[in-house]
C-alpha cells in the first residue's frame, strides 16, 4: 500500500509515519517547502502551494489512501490576520488536493481528514457523541464547520471519507505535553480557570494508529478521536505533577489572566469538552492507553 499524507512533518504526520514505516507501507508526502522535499525507499516528497492550489500531481502515483492533517497552529495568539491564516491553511489544502485528484481522473480507496473537538459548544455537563448537531458559537466552532465540510467534497473521489475529531493530543515530541511538564517541574504549574474544564486526550500513538485502523478497515464517518476516559484539567495538571514528583504550590490560574495573556485564544485551554470514543470502540479500534496515568507514565518516564 502507498499513502498519501499531508502535514506528514507535523506532529501527528510523524507518528504516522513512523507506524507506516513499521508496516512497510509506502508514503508520498507534500510540502509547501521544497527544501523538504525527499526521495527515499518508501517516502517520497512532493511540492504543492495551497495558496495557489498548485500540487504536483505525481504525488498520487500508486495511492490508494490519502490522510489530511494540513493546518496551521491554533497554539499561537489569534490576530485578525493568523484567523484567516487558521482557516485559508485548512480549507485550500482540502481544496488543492480535490482539485488535484479532479484533474488527475483520480480515485483512492479511502481518504482520512483531520478535525477537532472544538466543533462541540463548550460545557461542563454534556457527553458529546458524534451525532451533536449544535456547534459552537466560537471562532473554533466556525473553523471546524467549515473544515469538514470542505473535506466532505472529497466524498466523490473516494469508496471511504472518514473524518477524525482530534482532542487533546499527548506527545513526547511537542504539543500540549511538554508545555504543561516544564512549569510543573519549575514549581509553578496550576490548573487553569477553575480547573473543572473537560479535557478529552488522546495518546500520540493511539490517535496515529486511528488513521492507519480506518484506511486499512475502509471505515466512512465521523470519529472523535480522544481516549475513552477524559479528565478535569485539574486532575490533568496533578497527574503530571505525581508523575515528575512535584508539588503543586501555586493557585488555579484566573480565567481573566489567561484572557489578558492569550487573547481570544484562551477558548483553546478554558474551554471543556468531555466527548466519547464509543463510536470508534464499536467499529472494533482498540486503545493502548484509556487511563491518563498509563499515558503519562509511557511519555514522561
Amino acid at each position: 500500500m502507498r499513502i498519501l499524507i499531508t502535514g506528514a512533518t507535523g506532529l501527528i504526520g510523524q507518528e504516522i509515519v513512523r507506524k507506516c514505516r513499521d508496516r512497510k507501507i509506502a508514503v508520498n508526502y507534500l510540502t509547501t517547502d521544497k527544501s523538504k522535499i525527499k526521495s527515499e525507499e518508501n517516502y517520497k516528497g512532493f511540492y504543492w502551494n495551497t495558496n495557489e492550489l498548485e500540487i504536483d500531481k505525481s504525488c498520487f502515483n500508486e495511492v490508494e489512501a490519502i490522510i489530511n492533517l494540513a493546518g496551521s497552529n491554533i497554539a499561537k495568539r489569534w490576530t485578525k490576520s493568523y484567523k484567516d491564516e487558521i482557516i485559508s491553511s485548512r480549507i485550500n489544502s482540502l481544496r488543492t488536493l480535490r482539485k488535484g485528484l479532479a484533474e488527475s481522473n483520480k480515485t483512492v480507496k479511502s481518504i482520512v481528514s483531520s478535525s477537532a473537538i472544538g466543533i462541540y459548544p463548550d460545557s461542563y455537563v454534556k457527553y458529546y457523541q458524534e451525532d451533536e448537531t449544535e456547534i459552537d458559537d466560537s471562532f473554533l466552532g466556525v473553523v471546524v464547520e467549515k473544515w469538514e465540510d470542505t473535506a466532505k467534497e472529497l466524498e466523490s473521489f473516494t469508496e471511504d471519507l472518514a473524518i477524525i475529531r482530534t482532542g487533546l493530543v499527548l506527545s513526547d515530541h511537542g504539543g500540549a505535553l511538554p508545555k504543561m511538564i516544564g512549569p510543573v517541574e519549575n514549581y509553578i504549574g496550576s490548573a487553569l480557570g477553575n480547573g473543572q474544564q473537560w479535557q478529552s486526550w488522546i495518546h500520540i500513538s493511539d490517535l496515529a494508529e486511528m488513521y492507519l485502523f480506518l484506511i486499512e478497515n475502509q471505515v466512512s464517518g465521523v470519529f472523535n478521536g480522544v481516549a475513552p476516559n477524559p479528565v478535569t484539567n485539574e486532575k490533568l495538571i496533578r497527574s503530571i505533577a505525581e508523575i515528575v514528583q512535584k508539588p503543586i504550590l501555586f493557585p488555579k490560574v484566573p480565567k481573566f489572566v489567561l484572557k489578558a495573556v492569550l487573547g481570544e485564544m484562551s477558548k483553546v485551554v478554558l474551554a471543556s469538552h468531555r466527548v466519547s470514543s464509543k463510536k470508534i470502540q464499536e467499529e472494533g479500534f482498540n486503545f493502548n492507553y484509556t487511563i491518563l496515568s498509563a499515558a503519562l507514565e509511557d511519555l514522561i518516564l
